[in-house]
Protein backbone atom coordinates (compact mmCIF):
# COMPACT_ATOMS: atom_id res chain seq x y z
CA UNK A 1 0.00 0.00 0.00
CA UNK A 2 2.46 2.52 0.81
CA UNK A 3 4.48 1.95 -2.42
CA UNK A 4 1.11 2.46 -4.29
CA UNK A 5 0.64 5.64 -2.69
CA UNK A 6 4.19 6.86 -3.29
CA UNK A 7 3.76 6.30 -6.85
CA UNK A 8 0.36 8.19 -6.63
CA UNK A 9 1.98 10.74 -4.53
CA UNK A 10 4.74 11.02 -7.48
CA UNK A 11 1.91 11.32 -10.00
CA UNK A 12 0.59 14.04 -8.24
CA UNK A 13 3.84 16.16 -8.36
CA UNK A 14 4.16 15.31 -11.83
CA UNK A 15 0.43 16.66 -12.66
CA UNK A 16 1.38 19.69 -10.79
CA UNK A 17 3.72 20.18 -12.93
CA UNK A 18 1.65 22.42 -14.89
CA UNK A 19 2.52 25.32 -12.63
CA UNK A 20 5.91 25.66 -13.72
CA UNK A 21 5.26 26.21 -17.47
CA UNK A 22 2.47 28.81 -16.39
CA UNK A 23 4.98 31.95 -16.18
CA UNK A 24 6.52 30.62 -19.48
CA UNK A 25 2.80 30.47 -21.31
CA UNK A 26 1.41 33.82 -19.68
CA UNK A 27 4.08 35.26 -20.95
CA UNK A 28 3.30 34.45 -24.40
CA UNK A 29 -0.08 36.02 -23.38
CA UNK A 30 0.66 39.35 -23.77
CA UNK A 31 2.27 38.83 -27.15
CA UNK A 32 -1.09 37.28 -28.49
CA UNK A 33 -3.74 39.51 -30.11
CA UNK A 34 -7.42 38.75 -28.57
CA UNK A 35 -8.81 35.47 -29.77
CA UNK A 36 -5.28 33.84 -28.91
CA UNK A 37 -5.51 35.54 -25.77
CA UNK A 38 -9.21 34.45 -25.36
CA UNK A 39 -7.90 31.01 -26.09
CA UNK A 40 -5.28 30.86 -24.31
CA UNK A 41 -6.43 31.91 -21.14
CA UNK A 42 -9.48 29.16 -21.45
CA UNK A 43 -6.94 26.79 -22.08
CA UNK A 44 -4.86 27.74 -19.10
CA UNK A 45 -7.89 27.84 -16.95
CA UNK A 46 -9.22 24.65 -17.80
CA UNK A 47 -4.89 23.47 -17.09
CA UNK A 48 -5.65 24.98 -13.33
CA UNK A 49 -8.48 22.85 -12.76
CA UNK A 50 -6.77 19.67 -13.81
CA UNK A 51 -4.08 21.09 -11.62
CA UNK A 52 -6.40 21.42 -8.63
CA UNK A 53 -7.53 17.98 -8.94
CA UNK A 54 -4.15 16.65 -8.60
CA UNK A 55 -3.57 18.81 -5.70
CA UNK A 56 -6.35 17.23 -4.49
CA UNK A 57 -4.39 13.50 -4.73
CA UNK A 58 -1.22 15.30 -3.59
CA UNK A 59 -3.59 16.09 -0.51
CA UNK A 60 -4.35 12.86 0.45
CA UNK A 61 -1.37 10.56 -0.27
CA UNK A 62 0.62 13.06 1.31
CA UNK A 63 -1.27 12.69 4.63
CA UNK A 64 -1.22 8.98 4.23
CA UNK A 65 2.77 9.06 3.65
CA UNK A 66 2.85 11.55 7.00
CA UNK A 67 0.90 9.18 8.66
CA UNK A 68 2.85 6.32 7.84
CA UNK A 69 6.65 8.02 8.10
CA UNK A 70 8.49 9.69 10.82
CA UNK A 71 9.02 13.31 9.78
CA UNK A 72 10.00 15.92 11.95
CA UNK A 73 7.19 18.21 12.61
CA UNK A 74 8.91 21.31 11.39
CA UNK A 75 9.30 19.55 8.28
CA UNK A 76 5.71 18.40 8.43
CA UNK A 77 4.42 22.09 9.00
CA UNK A 78 6.60 23.45 6.13
CA UNK A 79 5.55 21.28 3.65
CA UNK A 80 1.45 21.70 4.60
CA UNK A 81 2.13 24.79 4.36
CA UNK A 82 3.71 25.10 0.97
CA UNK A 83 0.79 22.59 -0.04
CA UNK A 84 -1.73 25.24 1.79
CA UNK A 85 0.01 28.25 0.14
CA UNK A 86 -0.04 26.59 -3.42
CA UNK A 87 -3.61 25.29 -3.52
CA UNK A 88 -4.71 29.09 -2.42
CA UNK A 89 -3.02 30.23 -5.02
CA UNK A 90 -3.84 28.11 -7.52
CA UNK A 91 -7.17 28.85 -6.87
CA UNK A 92 -7.02 32.63 -6.87
CA UNK A 93 -5.18 32.45 -9.91
CA UNK A 94 -8.62 31.55 -11.97
CA UNK A 95 -9.98 34.84 -11.49
CA UNK A 96 -7.62 36.72 -13.44
CA UNK A 97 -7.70 34.24 -16.21
CA UNK A 98 -11.64 34.20 -15.85
CA UNK A 99 -10.82 37.81 -16.33
CA UNK A 100 -9.12 38.07 -19.09
CA UNK A 101 -11.57 36.17 -21.16
CA UNK A 102 -14.34 38.50 -20.14
CA UNK A 103 -12.48 41.47 -20.61
CA UNK A 104 -11.81 40.14 -24.30
CA UNK A 105 -15.18 39.54 -25.09
CA UNK A 106 -16.31 42.89 -23.59
CA UNK A 107 -13.48 44.85 -25.63
CA UNK A 108 -11.55 45.71 -22.41
CA UNK A 109 -7.57 45.78 -22.15
CA UNK A 110 -6.23 42.75 -20.58
CA UNK A 111 -3.20 43.90 -18.63
CA UNK A 112 -4.30 44.00 -15.52
CA UNK A 113 -5.36 40.83 -15.41
CA UNK A 114 -2.05 39.13 -17.39
CA UNK A 115 0.20 40.57 -14.73
CA UNK A 116 -2.24 39.61 -12.00
CA UNK A 117 -2.06 36.17 -13.55
CA UNK A 118 1.53 36.37 -14.21
CA UNK A 119 2.67 37.39 -10.56
CA UNK A 120 0.30 34.50 -9.05
CA UNK A 121 2.16 32.02 -11.52
CA UNK A 122 5.21 33.37 -10.27
CA UNK A 123 4.65 32.81 -6.55
CA UNK A 124 2.78 29.79 -7.50
CA UNK A 125 6.38 28.29 -9.13
CA UNK A 126 8.68 29.69 -6.15
CA UNK A 127 6.27 27.47 -3.67
CA UNK A 128 6.33 24.24 -5.97
CA UNK A 129 10.20 24.31 -6.03
CA UNK A 130 10.53 25.10 -2.22
CA UNK A 131 8.34 21.97 -1.68
CA UNK A 132 10.55 19.68 -4.04
CA UNK A 133 13.08 20.69 -2.05
CA UNK A 134 11.27 20.52 0.52
CA UNK A 135 10.63 16.71 -0.45
CA UNK A 136 13.84 15.73 -1.73
CA UNK A 137 16.05 17.25 1.26
CA UNK A 138 14.18 16.22 4.53
CA UNK A 139 15.30 16.53 7.78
Amino acid sequence: MYEAMVLLHVLGAVGMGFYVVLPIMLGGASKSDGSGQAGLAKGLLSANRIAQYFLIVQLLTGGYLMSQGDYAVAWMIITTLLFLGIAALGGIASKPLKGIVSAIQSGQSTTAYVNKAKIMSLIILVLYVAIVYFMVFRF
